[in-house]
């Protein structure tokens, strides 16, 4: 950065965090000491973190976070290969193996993945056999129930045959977490699902072995008494579906970092002090060994070259398209790709304390410490569920106390009904109907939605934070500009450049020939071809000395560059990549290359700012060409040559500021900042990694993408609310004329059959709801 870029710039360069970071011991986020808002002191000992919510938990219970094992104990496993094991829900939970959580129930999962292919999900295998055993049993029960041939005592066993399994194995996890909710008392769906279908099965199971004590006035025309096993086994089957669901999407978190574990290579050439070469495994790499780097190879570790010259491909890393030079003396990272030369390293940071590890960690971390939305549903939930109990219970003695004879059986049945109307049925179909509509709308227009996280936060966005190179630009240089001097034609100045070049493997050069391919020019093969590490390249062509490179070329040929380095600096400011053209030892010309932006950038950008979005473009690309992309795109907030973990250091400032952000990138430089975001928005055309950190995929990489997720989800947000809203009042309606308030007014009691179908009208009320998002307009 030179002292004439703008002041601005360079503040934000300097207040990105720096090595040296504390841990939040409630999540595990690093957090800046020296920014950092929130922080506690604590037996002698000042501990900070990255939100006020992980301060208030820390206040309220320290020991609970200092305990051993905390949650950011995995930093280095990550790479190291330990496996501990954590709550989605409660990221401070953290084991040493598969358990359950001893908050919400819920299964474990591990932290971090192993390299190397997926990694079979216990809890989804299990919630898929349960689900299809569920399916299987549950489609004749209902049957069963529709064609209305109940009376018989034989089709009484069959109906407790087939629902049997299905709640009390089916449903198991359900009732194990809704114990467990009841013990801790944190109250939330498994709460309201395992009583609903636990008493409806309960119930059915009392009718069906000792119908005798039901009231006359319950029974039907037949004398035989309603069950309601169907009901407690779809409710069930319809639950484990909804966890499949979602256990799907949670199952894809690890494969970012599994994708970006297997970044590294898998051995290293090592130099022994007697000359000789070996490969070695990578985890055997110790810092001071000499490593050889072969063309095509990958480094295997991060260092510095000793001998050799050779241009590296860092777009993992950096962002940026073009290989860096690389020559003695230049620090080399691992993963990155050695394109041409052969040259000898020396290993300095190996195993977790490379560049690529720390981009796996962080990962990790932000997957980790991103805690889940407090959905509505559960919010309420946490005064439904005793509500619905009490009046439950409330109900079951007033009738035994006050009502007709027999006083017990209408206190029963009067109970049973409130919590049958009361079960979570159209609850817990609210949410995920409309995700499941919502998403599959949103396929149909391009954008791929990983959960319902995603969908909910997308709306909230106030600041999108943009990768330059591949998200506002194509991400492939394309020859923009030939500017002859002296008389020379321009086709034919291209001409010569681009036949030259054909023997260079430089991305640049390979530009050049495409573009002069794409003007239908006839190139020459050319003689005495000739790289200069650094300068550029010099060779024949029929019979004429064509030099293509920069100053420092020219200055060793002894060719005056006349006023091509001033019009070459003019074009870089424009982000230009420009090459300086001499033929038979004389200034001939400019040949430029650059990054296109994508057309469809700038309406994208103009339509978010008019939804009121702070735009902030972030690249790891130099100061001038972001510079350039950011006024052609009318970014005022530009932040440039930012390394991986400054990218997520960046969105992390912004949202201690206390935005909002969604960070829209393509590759895998950009995963930890996806990762960090609110919403990690990826383009379809760039890394899997990319795509796999992020909540969103763009399949086209067009922006307007970003423009029609967020439409999407107003229309799912709304959708859900409604839902909810429909839900909720049914059931605040609905429950106390199950309770028999309105028995001594009207004489009405409600029967637990009519119970059961108005439960199962609000559902199918809910699901056609839902189904209007299929057409919603984006």
């Amino acid at each position: 950065m030179t002292a004439a870029e703008p002041a601005a710039a360079h503040s934000n360069q300097n207040s990105l965090p720096q090595a040296g970071a504390a841990t939040d011991p409630v999540c595990g986020m690093s957090v800046d000491p020296a920014t950092a808002r929130y922080r506690s002191e604590h037996a002698g000992k000042t501990y900070f973190f990255c939100s006020a919510r992980c301060l208030e938990r820390f206040t309220a219970e320290p020991g609970r976070f200092l305990a051993p094992a905390p949650a950011s104990a995995p930093a280095s496993a990550a790479v190291a290969g330990a496996r501990l094991w954590t709550c989605p829900m409660h990221p401070e939970i953290v084991r040493d193996g598969p358990a359950a959580c001893p908050i919400c129930g819920m299964a474990l999962e591990p932290m971090t993945a192993a390299a190397g292919g997926d990694e079979p999900h216990p809890e989804l295998a299990d919630m898929t056999r349960r689900f299809w055993v569920g399916a299987a049993l549950s489609a004749p029960l209902l049957i069963l129930a529709m064609s209305g041939l109940m009376g018989s005592r034989l089709l009484v066993w069959v109906q407790l045959v087939l629902a049997t399994p299905v709640v009390l194995w089916g449903g198991a996890p359900f009732f194990q977490r809704g114990w467990a909710s009841l013990v801790g008392w944190r109250l939330n769906m498994f709460t309201l699902i395992a009583l609903g279908t636990g008493v409806a099965y309960a119930y059915s199971l009392v009718a069906a072995l000792a119908p005798g004590i039901f009231p006359v006035s319950f029974r039907g025309p037949h004398g035989e008494v309603p069950l309601y096993f169907e009901a407690a086994a779809v409710i069930v089957t319809l639950v484990l579906l909804g966890q499949l669901l979602e256990l799907r999407a949670r199952s894809a978190t690890n494969s970012a970092i599994r994708a970006l574990l297997d970044l590294a290579p898998k051995q290293a050439r090592t130099i022994r002090d007697d000359g000789s070469e070996t490969d070695i495994p990578l985890d055997a790499v110790l810092p001071g060994q000499r490593l050889r780097v072969r063309p095509g190879e990958k480094v295997p570790v991060d260092g510095v070259v000793l001998d050799g010259r050779s241009s590296i491909d860092e777009s993992m890393l950096t962002g940026e398209p073009l290989p860096a030079e690389k020559g003695p003396g230049d620090p080399v990272t691992g993963a990155t790709v050695n394109t041409t030369g052969s040259f000898v390293m020396r290993a300095e940071r190996v195993g977790s304390d490379t560049v690529l590890a720390r981009i796996v960690a962080m990962v990790a971390a932000a997957q980790r410490s991103r805690a889940p939305i407090q959905r509505l549903v559960d919010v309420i939930s946490a005064w439904f569920v005793p509500t619905v109990l009490a009046v439950a219970m409330l109900a079951f003695v007033a009738w035994s106390v006050w009502g007709p004879p027999p006083a017990t059986g209408f206190g029963l049945v009067n109970a049973v009904a409130v919590l049958i109307i009361a079960c979570p049925c159209a609850l817990g179909l609210a949410t995920p109907m409309s995700i499941m509509v919502g998403t599959g709308r949103g396929a149909q227009a391009g954008v791929l939605v990983r959960n319902a996280e995603a969908l909910e936060l997308m709306e909230k966005l106030d600041t999108l934070v943009v990768d330059k190179t591949g998200t506002l630009t194509e991400g492939k240089p394309r020859l923009v500009g030939v500017v002859p001097i002296g008389g020379f034609d321009e086709n034919e100045l291209l001409r010569l450049v681009a036949s030259l070049e054909r023997g260079s493997e430089h991305p640049l050069a390979a530009a050049i020939v495409k573009g002069a391919e794409e003007r239908g020019l006839a190139l020459a093969a050319a003689a005495d071809f000739n790289a200069e590490p650094g300068k550029g390249v010099v060779g024949a062509v029929g019979g004429r000395r064509v030099a293509v490179g920069n100053r420092a070329l020219f200055e060793s040929l002894g060719i005056d560059p006349e006023g091509l380095p001033e019009e070459a600096d003019a074009l870089r400011q424009d982000g230009q990549g420009v090459m300086l053209v001499a033929v038979d030892d004389r200034a001939a010309g400019l040949v430029a290359v650059a990054d296109p932006i994508k057309e469809s950038a700038i309406g994208a950008l103009r339509a978010l700012r008019a939804e009121g979005i702070r735009l902030v473009m972030l690249t790891g690309d130099s100061r001038a060409t972001a510079d350039a992309v950011g006024r052609k795109l009318g970014i005022d907030d530009v932040v440039a040559e930012v390394l991986p973990d400054q990218k997520a250091a960046a969105v992390k400032k912004l949202q201690d500021q206390g935005r909002f952000v969604g960070m829209a990138g393509d590759g895998i430089n950009d995963a930890p900042a996806l990762a960090q975001a609110q919403v990690g928005i990826a383009m379809g055309t760039g890394a899997d990694v990319a795509m796999e950190s992020a909540a969103v995929t763009l399949v086209k990489g067009d922006l307007q993408g970003i423009v029609r997720a967020r439409r999407l989800s107003r229309a799912v947000m709304h959708n859900i609310r409604q839902n909810l809203f429909f839900a909720f009042v049914f059931n605040a309606v609905a429950v106390p004329v199950a309770a028999g308030v309105l028995y001594p007014w009207f004489g009405i009691l409600l029967n637990p059959m009519i119970a059961s179908a108005a439960m199962s009208l609000s559902s199918v009320t809910v699901v056609g709801s839902a189904l209007r998002l299929r057409t919603v307009r984006l």
